[in-house]
């Protein structure tokens, strides 16, 4: 019997789950999911004869080492912090791990150690990064192999609203990942990206009014904002040489103006923390960052300060928030940000009811026997009924089917990896299109 440990059972696990436990019913798995929250553990199992279940703490080496020596295959869903940590344990026991993560410098630093004790860590195996990076390599490769030179390349991902969901919702948006990385998005350092051979680079005071429009057929019009750094890419997927790349995010049409006011507010600012906070009400935080006048409201302020015409229907965005009511946010010493992302929880978690959807778009430029020709590719996948949401089955599946691969030997490699190379990539694409998570190509040009 193989034994898969897998660290953490947050929402992005979910699936994962409900995928080894099913795998463990032909090929003889037992699962052991452990998270700070046994209780969270023990739901996700469900009283499985193939499972167990327990609570662990992530900073506790003697228990990280106990659950580690006892699997064979280690899947760390812990926020990306942790994984060089539990990475180092599994090399020291000679144990494949697998994340769906970034992958840090730290991690690529492994490399040497891992391939002397012949032990694999295979990262960014989610959605985005993961499905993102095979997909676009899967059409890159197939590009070269018959001649074609690249010289662009765009690749865009939301976590978005499925059509029927976002009806009522002025948004078209509510939180299907980590509401913090929501808020302070495009904060992390320069936004940076190569355009027909010109180096660009967005201040974020800026980010969020640099979008560009992408139509996908039957799902309407989207529009992509700039990731931190998609120059880090280059290498990885053979584009040194490329004129133009661009890796963003997409939102529904009209999102990132709205999302716009906050940062000119200073709303996202994340540096300070405001006293008294607690007693505070939604209308008296907006009002902090607005000069003060004893006659305006603080919605008239507000319209003079971001130059909105009475009629803007951005003030239907922030009025269906609750910005300008008279609830107390109640969190003690916040900072703006932290009291933002409270705020927009109360309308932006998904309900029982609500489905999500990822979208992926592509764009390949490339040269081929003097021509110039286009390729874009893209994926919807809508979710299924709570916890199983798209962001779920998108993060989660990718991970589940390379344990698959690793404990039925139909991946060798030992080193730290990225699944951008076809023994990595196509088995997984081709399955994940039996759960309906496939992209449609179309050649342009």
């Amino acid at each position: 019997m193989k034994k898969v440990l897998v660290i953490g059972a947050g929402r992005s696990a979910s699936s994962l789950i409900r995928f080894l436990i099913n795998e463990s019913e032909q090929l003889d798995w037992h699962i052991k999911v452990v998270d700070q929250d046994g209780n969270l553990a023990q739901e996700r199992v469900n009283n499985h004869p193939n499972t167990s279940h327990s609570s662990f703490n992530a900073n506790d080496e003697s228990q990280r080492n106990e659950l580690i020596q006892w699997a064979d295959l280690v899947i760390s869903m812990l926020p990306a912090s942790f994984h060089v940590l539990v990475a180092k344990d599994c090399i020291r026991h000679k144990k494949h791990i697998l994340t769906p993560s970034y992958i840090s410098d730290e991690m690529r630093d492994l490399d040497q150690e891992a391939r002397a004790q012949g032990v694999l860590s295979l990262n960014e195996l989610g959605v985005d990064p993961g499905i993102d990076h095979m997909s676009a390599m899967k059409e890159l490769d197939e590009i070269r192999a018959k001649g074609g030179v690249i010289t662009g390349f765009e690749s865009f991902t939301g976590g978005l609203l499925s059509p029927e969901t976002e009806k009522e919702n002025p948004w078209k948006y509510k939180f299907t990942w980590n509401p913090r990385n929501v808020v302070v998005a495009g904060q992390g350092g320069a936004v940076k990206f190569i355009q027909e051979g010109t180096y660009k680079y967005i201040p974020y005071h800026k980010l969020f009014r640099r979008t560009e429009f992408i139509d996908i057929e039957g799902y309407g019009t989207f529009e992509g904002y700039a990731n931190r750094d998609s120059l880090k890419y280059r290498k990885t997927y053979g584009l040194e040489d490329v004129k133009t790349i661009y890796r963003g995010t997409l939102r529904r049409k009209g999102f990132s103006r709205a999302w716009d006011a906050f940062v000119q507010l200073g709303a996202t600012d994340d540096s300070y923390t405001i006293e008294n906070s607690e007693h505070m009400t939604y209308r008296e935080f907006i009002n902090l960052f607005l000069a003060y006048n004893p006659t305006d409201s603080v919605e008239l302020k507000l319209m003079h300060y971001l130059k909105l015409d009475q009629d803007d229907t951005l003030m239907d965005k922030l009025k269906w928030l609750d910005l300008f009511s008279d609830k107390k946010i109640g969190l003690k010493n916040a900072s703006p940000a932290q009291i933002l992302e409270h705020i927009l929880k109360q309308k932006w978690t998904l309900e029982e009811e609500d489905r999500d959807m990822i979208v992926m778009w592509h764009k390949f430029i490339y040269e081929l026997k003097g021509e110039t020709h286009e390729r874009q590719s893209h994926m919807i996948s809508i979710g299924e009924a709570q916890p199983f949401t798209a962001m779920s089955n998108t993060v989660g599946l990718p991970v589940g089917i390379a344990a698959k691969m690793v404990l039925t030997g139909a991946i060798n490699e030992v080193g730290v990896h990225l699944p951008v190379h076809p023994e990595f990539y196509n088995p997984i694409l081709d399955e994940l299109e039996k759960y309906g998570i496939e992209f449609k190509v179309t050649d342009i040009s």
